[in-house]
């Protein structure tokens, strides 16, 4: 993304359709009289006189057991150093949207105007009741370790300053896998690090606590090497103060096992690293730019085991791995601090985490076959959705353990299923598949790009690399709207209506009669349909000059389905195409299928539609569990309309009895876990998260999608077709600029999977 763009794009996103990041949502019906009367005065004095009698029933009757404060005096922040409280807000704001969207734990950000640490301490104390949790950011060194150590020694909830620890349990963790692999031991590896600022400091105290020893590590800082002989050295470098014979980092670096590096970029060089242990093992975690590039230390040394801070290379050392999943374990019990055994029992988790085997869904992300414990994968990946419920439990139980919890959990199966609950977060799904789309952007065709929000979409996709865009429609409205949105980037634009695409027409429109001359149409007929947009995008995808297109944004469904089914062939084995709208709620992601395509399906139809969308699923990451809709339950009518419904399920079981679907069932039933086990226990969805709904006909799908989506605020990615040989999508009209966004992607994946 270039600079100026990158900065319009982040003013923008912070600026509109509201200032700022995160908001209050009431979680408390106030729709009445009596609910307002209930939520203040005069209901609101009955749990306030419960919390006077026992203070501890303040977790019983407000949020404080689930609210976070996110506090920083702006004196360090990012790389931007002592940029002050106000300043710092955009960056808390942030800190706080990752604590929901990955824990769901919410958080007030809290900027304070105060650099002198006893004032900082005397306020964040004085709010200190109202939170469950602290969490310090962004305050620089040494004062960070004084504020950090005060408040968890004068508050009785949990503390932490993520810049310290989060590096510290994150690092920790690779470091312990990759040791494994070198086949190394922490007690006996020599250590440099780069650094002796707060992450490094907190990083090099937990290796300590995981056996790694004080005359085994060499710390640098701005000066050098940190020797016993140096005047004037705060008690935290003091601690890894060295006696040995060595003043610079190639120094220090001969035969050196480990380098952790939190400094600045660019300072280790190829001739350093030669001069490293067999089987070295380097973390070069400065941001942006890490101390030497990934593929530059790869390339000097075969046998290193390599991590950056970076999200482009493998092994990234990400805080976002930590934070939200120790707190969240923290407050589930409600911990008075968050000590040596909780952060310890964090690495460990995420240390055991990374030699599981990968669902599915992180492998389509990142475009792995398989991830695999390894020197390229030592550490989990962030979007991986099992983290939730591997490092909460973790901490919560070294919390009990350690006799720091005051509301231990006695049924662990439970908590484990309260914490998937918690996933149910639409936005995460939507950043796996603009993350898989990235991983392998393709040629997508925008064909109405004169209309300002495609072409806005469009721009978004380039600049997030999500595809690489080519503009159909008329190239001066194009052009003009380009410079009216600064959309400067080199991309193709294509007016199948100009002359100048004459010959490319030509060349279409013989492919194309080639297989509808039968139907209709004569040469001349084919010439003139290859001058509109949706028949060319269409023929471009078919003749290789792209690889998906999508369009429908400003007309309507049946003018942009009949080009592209005239002209991209099904895939084997499919006799009608269909379609499934993603619909992402609070509950998880829930296919609809056939939401726009199949008036009244057969049964046969309908055992294919539930074939294709479960094969939508899986392409997605997802296991397909699918409920066959009726108005009826298993049987309990003879209506021909529900007798359809049993018959597509018997054919289903016959000819996949690979899937996990039954019915006919009616939609409750088939939503509801514990109605549904309690009813119809015999049912092979009894007990199990259903993600796929298959509609007995047109109707009930395409009025239900949109209801869900105007009433419920689910967000729709779709409707995504199926069926077709080639990658191509129609949107509905008028959709908003991040719904083009969103199909853009899944465009991008299906072009994926179909190149695959």
């Amino acid at each position: 993304m270039q600079n100026e763009q990158q900065r319009r794009a982040a003013l923008v996103y912070h600026a509109k359709p509201r200032p700022g990041k995160t908001e209050v949502i009431p979680t408390k019906s106030y729709d009445t009289q009596r609910d307002l009367a209930l939520a203040y005065s005069p209901g609101v004095a009955i749990p306030c006189l419960e919390i006077e009698k026992n203070k501890e029933d303040v977790y019983k009757y407000t949020n404080k057991g689930n609210l976070v404060a996110v506090i920083s005096n702006g004196t360090a922040v990012l790389g931007l150093g002592d940029i002050g409280p106000e300043a710092s807000k955009p960056v808390m704001e942030g800190k706080g949207l990752l604590f929901k969207i990955f824990a769901d734990i919410d958080v007030f950000d809290i900027e304070i105007d105060a650099k002198d640490p006893d004032k900082f301490i005397e306020a964040v104390k004085a709010i200190a009741p109202t939170f469950g949790g602290i969490n310090l950011e962004d305050i620089k060194s040494p004062e960070a370790f004084e504020i950090e150590r005060r408040l968890k020694e004068e508050l009785d909830i949990p503390v932490m300053h993520d810049d310290q620890h989060g590096t510290a349990i994150i690092s920790a963790a690779a470091l312990l896998n990759a040791l494994e692999l070198s086949e190394k031991k922490i007690e006996e590896v020599t250590i440099v690090v780069s650094g002796a600022g707060a992450a490094a400091i907190s990083c090099t105290k937990l290796y300590k606590a995981f056996g790694a020893k004080v005359d085994n590590i060499v710390m640098l800082d701005s000066k050098g090497v940190i020797r016993r002989d140096r005047e004037n050295l705060s008690p935290e470098k003091d601690e890894f103060a060295t006696s040995r014979d060595l003043n610079t980092l190639d120094q220090a670096m001969k035969g050196a096992d480990v380098f952790i590096g939190l400094s600045k970029s660019d300072i280790v060089s190829p001739k350093m690293l030669l001069t490293m242990a067999k089987n070295p093992i380097v973390f070069a975690m400065a941001n942006p730019d890490p101390e030497i590039g990934y593929d530059i230390a790869c390339k000097t040394r075969e046998d290193i085991i390599m991590a950056t801070g970076r999200s482009d290379n493998p092994n990234q050392v990400n805080n976002v791995l930590g934070f939200p999943f120790i707190f969240r374990g923290a407050l589930d019990v409600r911990a008075t601090t968050i000590n040596e055994a909780m952060k310890m029992a964090a690495v460990k988790a995420l240390a055991d985490l990374a030699k599981e085997s990968v669902p599915e869904q992180v492998n389509l992300v990142y475009d792995q076959t398989r991830l695999s414990f390894g020197k390229e994968y030592i550490i989990p990946k962030p979007f991986d959705p099992r983290l939730i419920t591997t490092v909460p439990p973790a901490v919560a139980k070294a919390a009990i353990d350690s006799g720091v919890a005051t509301a231990p959990i006695e049924d662990w199966d439970r908590y484990k299923e309260t914490l998937e609950g918690r996933l149910g977060n639409s936005q995460k799904m939507v950043r796996l598949l603009h993350d898989r789309a990235k991983s392998a952007p393709k040629r997508l065709v925008f064909a109405e790009a004169d209309q300002m929000d495609v072409l806005k979409a469009a721009q978004i996709v380039e600049e997030e690399g999500i595809a690489h865009p080519i503009l159909l429609g008329n190239k001066q409205v194009i052009t003009d709207l380009r410079k009216a949105i600064d959309f400067t980037a080199d991309v193709e634009i294509i007016d199948p209506k100009d002359y100048s695409h004459n010959a490319q027409k030509k060349e279409y429109a013989k492919l194309f009669w080639k297989e509808q001359n039968r139907k209709g149409y004569t040469l001349y007929d084919v010439e003139r349909l290859m001058g509109e947009r949706n028949y060319f995008a269409s023929m471009m995808i078919k003749n290789g000059d792209a690889d998906a297109m999508i369009s429908g944004y400003s007309r309507n469904y049946r003018s942009v389905v009949k080009p592209i089914l005239e002209t991209i062939s099904k895939s084997k084995g499919v006799n009608k195409v269909a379609a499934t709208n993603l619909m992402l709620t609070k509950s998880g992601p829930l296919f609809l299928s056939d939401t726009t395509m199949n008036v009244e399906p057969s049964a046969k139809e309908l055992a294919k539609i539930a074939q294709m969308t479960a094969n939508t699923a899986s392409l997605f990451g997802l296991e397909p569990i699918m409920a066959m809709l009726s108005f009826s339950n298993f049987g309990s009518s003879r209506y021909p309309q529900a007798k359809k419904v049993s018959d597509a399920v018997s054919l289903l079981h016959r000819s996949s009895p690979e899937l996990i679907v039954d019915g006919p069932i009616q939609s409750d039933f088939a939503l509801n876990k514990g109605l549904l086990q309690n009813t119809f226990p015999f049912s092979s969805l009894s007990n199990k998260k259903v993600n796929v709904l298959i509609f007995p006909n047109l109707d009930s799908a395409n009025i239900t999608y949109k209801l869900m989506k105007e009433l419920n605020e689910a967000l729709s990615i779709g409707p995504i077709l199926m069926g077709l040989s080639e990658p191509a999508h129609v949107l509905q009209l008028g959709a908003s600029v991040d719904e083009i966004v969103n199909m853009s992607a899944v465009a991008v994946i299906d072009a994926q999977s179909k190149n695959k």
